[in-house]
């Protein structure tokens, strides 16, 4: 099945939290982080426009770290798929 963006990837869900990004085991590595850096400029600006900002940044940056760290442990390199066990 194809995903035409982000919230169907994540359920269908309005607000992407950052950990859901970092756990989800569909993307790999460097997608979560490019998605967690967009995630973060957004906030950025939505901060600066001084429109309501859903995620806190402390939490993305979290999630960025973790996502890090998991690379250097050897975790997320590829993504699980069914079958692939």
């Amino acid at each position: 099945m194809a995903f035409d963006n982000l919230k169907q990837r994540m359920g269908g869900q309005d607000t992407v939290m950052p950990m859901e990004i970092a756990h989800n085991t569909l993307f790999t590595a460097k997608e979560k982080l490019e998605l967690l850096n967009q995630l973060k400029a957004d906030a950025t600006v939505a901060a600066q426009e001084g429109r309501p900002i859903p995620v806190d940044s402390e939490d993305i940056d979290a999630a960025i770290a973790e996502v890090r760290q998991g690379v250097q442990d050897g975790v997320g390199a590829d993504t699980v798929l069914r079958g692939d066990f």
